[in-house]
């Protein structure tokens, strides 16, 4: 093929910032409606958050199979194809909904996540044939494409969530579908060779990869950052409506908390340049043990607000952070494996996290899903320090 130039790649990162405004949009409304409509269709009130839980494993399951399609198809026609599933999962949540069908709920949040996998792949879709200086920033500017989708999910919600007279929240999947259909001509502005070249020689071993301590230290950031984040957003909406808030309320406190997880994203690819992807990963993890001491002081709408937003700030800078790091660990040939298995391992984790917030919250409360922040970030933060300490004495 032939290479892509850096008007190219500038190009494509700004493309999949537009799509990611879209593809955003679907992890909002699944994660702050999921658990609501869980209660509402569920015999088990303790699997409530079943359907957030399946979006997580969809998504985590979903890497495999998107890898695979990128690698033989290219990244434009992979991630169309996302789109597509996208709308179908969206079509398939609202019928759901509309019948009383809590398990055909599941599996459309489920195949919502494969749709999420496609998503999460545009922050490495962007560094795709860019330099070293560029990596950071080409991430960030993906991830600044999330905070039109942090407006556009949650207000989706509260302007569709009674559209369908009768039936709360039907129209808010179904809106839902519109915005994964949309994304296909966006999609469809990606510049690249349908099989890309550089990935045929295959490259080292995974084994040999991933025993690696950069690699390692890179994924463990990566599933405590986004692992923890989903952990305590899971149960937000669910704690705030059980301590006497409104749904729009609840609804309001997550759109705050992606516009905090997406937001500094204008900044975040510069601060990593000049200080470095493990010093920014690790300020986003004390940040996040910020947001559970906010959590632990009060239960007003405002405690829920600032926890949640100082939640968001702490998952941007641990998650680019993280990926960031992870682009240092293979070559050009092996990007889409490694991507793969990386994603593989956070969103497999993210997947348990959600699963055990519903039952952890039922059964021990909001306190102590906020309790465990602290242990998770301190277990990170100790192999964070050795590798800053390598990554400074190797540039030395």
């Amino acid at each position: 093929m032939n290479a892509l130039t850096e008007k190219d790649v500038r190009r494509n990162a700004l493309v999949l910032s537009c799509a990611q405004s879209l593809g955003g949009a679907n992890p909002a409304i699944v994660i702050s409606l999921g658990g609501l409509v869980g209660q509402m269709l569920a015999t088990d009130k303790s699997l409530a958050t079943l359907p957030v839980s399946l979006y997580n494993l969809g998504l985590a399951l979903g890497t495999i199979p998107a890898a695979m399609l990128m690698r033989r198809l290219g990244r434009r026609a992979a991630y169309m194809l996302g789109a597509v599933i996208g709308g179908v999962a969206g079509l398939l949540a609202a019928y759901s909904i509309t019948t009383g069908m809590f398990a055909l709920f599941c599996v459309a949040t489920a195949i919502a996540g494969t749709y999420g996998s496609c998503v999460q792949s545009y922050r490495f879709g962007a560094t795709d044939g860019a330099d070293a200086n560029f990596k950071a920033r080409a991430i960030s500017w993906v991830m600044v494409g999330g905070l039109v989708g942090a407006v556009i999910g949650p207000q989706t919600v509260i302007w569709t969530r009674d559209a369908i007279g009768g039936i709360p929240f039907a129209g808010s999947f179904l809106g839902q579908a519109v915005l994964a259909l949309a994304a296909l001509p966006v999609l469809l502005l990606l510049r690249g060779s349908v099989r890309p070249a550089a990935e045929q020689g295959g490259g080292r071993p995974l084994r040999e990869i991933a025993s690696s301590s950069r690699f390692v230290v890179a994924v463990v950031a990566g599933i405590v950052s986004y692992g923890m984040m989903s952990f305590v957003m899971t149960a937000a909406p669910i704690a705030m409506v059980a301590c006497g808030h409104t749904v729009g309320e609840a609804a309001l406190g997550i759109q705050w908390h992606v516009l905090a997880m997406y937001g500094p994203s204008f900044v975040t690819g510069r601060l990593i340049t000049r200080f470095g992807k493990e010093w920014v990963t690790m300020a986003g993890l004390l940040l996040m043990a910020v947001s559970g001491a906010v959590a632990l002081h009060g239960l007003s709408v405002g405690h829920f607000w600032l926890s949640l937003v100082f939640l968001g700030v702490g998952w941007n800078f641990g998650f680019i952070g993280a990926t960031a790091m992870v682009t240092d660990c293979y070559r050009p040939e092996e990007r889409t494996k490694v991507q793969a298995l990386n994603d593989f391992l956070v969103f497999g984790s993210v997947a348990i996290a959600s699963f055990s917030s519903g039952r952890l919250l039922n059964a021990s409360g909001w306190e102590t899903i906020n309790w465990l922040l602290y242990p998770a970030v301190a277990i990170v933060l100790i192999p964070l320090l050795w590798q800053a300490g390598r990554t400074r004495r190797a540039a030395a």
